[in-house]
């Protein structure tokens, strides 16, 4: 198992972990690995977009109204012709297997995750 840096408290209160649902899901034809693009509203913090490499467990059609947790206060990434906003997070498994991570019941968009 690899070692994995020690952090701190502050460390960890740096990162704007939130819950937000997915709006609207579309694939990214431009991307060089299957994602799509998705729309996702924070409530209060707004609409952000993101780009997903989950299409190997995930349909585009399936995808709004699922809650998700994403970091907020990472800088744009530039991807193709397409600025993802923020991180969607989720665990990877086995051939790069991506599953979301999402709250167990449903809570209001925007709640903060720590």
């Amino acid at each position: 198992m690899q070692e994995e840096p020690t952090i701190n408290w502050s460390d960890f209160t740096k990162i704007e972990m939130r819950v937000g649902t997915i709006t609207h899901a579309e694939v990214f034809k431009e991307a060089h690995k299957p994602a799509y693009k998705l729309t996702i509203d924070f409530g209060a913090y707004g609409l952000y977009k993101s780009s997903a490499q989950i299409t190997k467990l995930y349909d585009a059609a399936s995808l709004p109204g699922k809650q998700v947790i994403a970091v907020l206060n990472f800088p744009p990434k530039q991807i193709a012709n397409f600025y993802s906003e923020c991180l969607v997070l989720g665990t990877v498994g086995d051939a790069n297997t991506i599953t979301l991570l999402s709250p167990e019941q449903p809570v209001p968009n925007g709640l903060r995750v720590g």
